[in-house]
């Protein structure tokens, strides 16, 4: 895995940067990573302390740093300041794992498969919701087509955390929700963030 030497601010991911050196992975390039490799690469970037202490980190909006995952996968060094978060969203056909580094972020998913084209506006059932809190060192993995939303919600500490996705992320569907209510409101492709 290597590091950007830079980070940027926004809510999207930036562009690379060249590289320095990390953890490396233990996945061959010859098979995709599954859920648990990238849940192994995310676990090991986030004990990185030297590679935790290279993102920069500021007080107004969040940070990242792109790194390489195993196998060709895309992923990501992020900081949140608190209060901040990515709002409802998927990651379309890739899959991923991410694991809290430093604070502590809160995940709001949905325990549904939802059609992944077709639909604007989608009634979600009762008992779908699911809550997670993921202090240092707590993550997880997820599949295809999961929908979540990830949040910092403390007041006063800044959180870092490591991400990872392969395919690398061909899109993402960003969604707006009300009570039972879940509404497509935008579609992110690679261009739009790096």
């Amino acid at each position: 895995m290597s590091a950007s030497a830079s980070a940027a601010s926004a809510s999207a991911p930036a562009a690379p940067a060249p590289a320095s050196p990390a953890p490396r992975s233990s996945t061959a390039s010859t098979a995709p990573p599954t859920e648990a490799e990238l849940l192994d690469f995310v676990r090991r970037a986030a004990a990185d302390t030297e590679l935790i202490a290279s993102l920069p980190l500021d007080p107004e909006g969040r940070t990242w740093i792109r790194l390489d995952g195993p196998g060709g996968s895309e992923a990501w060094l992020i900081g949140w300041p608190p209060g901040t978060g990515t709002g409802w969203h998927d990651h379309a056909d890739s899959i991923g794992a991410f694991v809290t580094a430093a604070g502590e972020l809160a995940e709001s998913s949905l325990a549904a498969r939802l059609p992944t084209d077709g639909w604007q506006t989608l009634e979600l059932t009762e008992g779908v919701d699911r809550e997670r809190r993921l202090p240092a060192g707590r993550g997880r993995a997820f599949g295809r087509h999961h929908v979540h939303e990830v949040r910092n919600e403390s007041a006063a500490v800044h959180a870092v955390s490591v991400h990872a996705y392969h395919p690398p992320l061909p899109r993402i569907r960003r969604y707006s929700r009300a009570g039972q209510t879940l509404r497509l409101e935008q579609v992110e492709r690679p261009e739009d963030w790096q």
